[in-house]
């Protein structure tokens, strides 16, 4: 994969979309091969250079160290205090994973929060990663994080064998799309058991349009 290999992929997208009414996304699919995914699923956390060209959403279960910092930088602020009255609000809690993009937690209080939320969290693919920086210590430079997760996009295959993330909005640049397709593909192409070898076929397309292959 490589920049003028992404940029025709992009040009023969755009030519293979239909007449759009709205902001298109590009998505990017990377089908594998030789790798049994249910027992040995793939999840990848990808920081690309560019966002998604779409706004995120971010809720911060955090202690008191952290709190006006998440009020300020976060959608959602839940306290440490406050995980009592989310217990064993099921319902709730899904909702509540369903609502925000990213989740992050304050190391100090992840055990306690993952009393609360872990279960419904972890069975949604919610759960803050630790791997992907969202397991922060309490003097956290919360800014810099939601930045950083404006660029991130995760990328799971646990039962089928297709990775999908979007990569950019037709308002972006080609280049921009292009420089995130080739971190997607790259950094991905790294967790796999057998790297290139694991891939069977690059994809992308519009919204609107048909996948043309990379």
């Amino acid at each position: 994969m490589n920049h003028k290999k992404a940029l025709a992929a992009i040009k023969a997208a755009k030519e293979a979309r239909k007449e759009r009414k709205f902001s298109e996304s590009y998505d990017l699919v990377i089908n594998l091969k030789n790798l049994n995914v249910k027992s040995n699923p793939v999840k990848v956390a990808v920081v690309m250079p560019h966002t998604t060209g779409r706004s995120i959403k971010v809720c911060a279960f955090v202690g008191q160290e952290l709190a006006e910092q998440s009020k300020k930088f976060c959608d959602k602020t839940i306290t440490d205090f406050e995980f009592a009255s989310w217990k064993g609000k099921i319902k709730e809690i899904k909702k509540l994973a369903e609502e925000y993009d990213f989740f992050i937690a304050q190391a100090t209080v992840m055990a306690k929060m993952a009393g609360t939320f872990g279960k419904t969290l972890g069975m949604k693919g919610k759960m803050p990663n630790p791997k992907a920086g969202q397991v922060v210590p309490p003097n956290a430079n919360l800014q810099q994080l939601v930045e950083r997760l404006g660029k991130t996009v995760s990328v799971v295959a646990r039962k089928a064998t297709n990775l999908q993330c979007i990569v950019g909005k037709d308002s972006m640049s080609d280049d921009e799309v292009a420089e995130n397709i080739e971190t997607v593909y790259k950094t991905v192409v790294k967790a796999l058991p057998n790297e290139e070898q694991n891939v069977k076929k690059v994809l992308l397309k519009l919204t609107m349009g048909k996948p043309v292959i990379l």
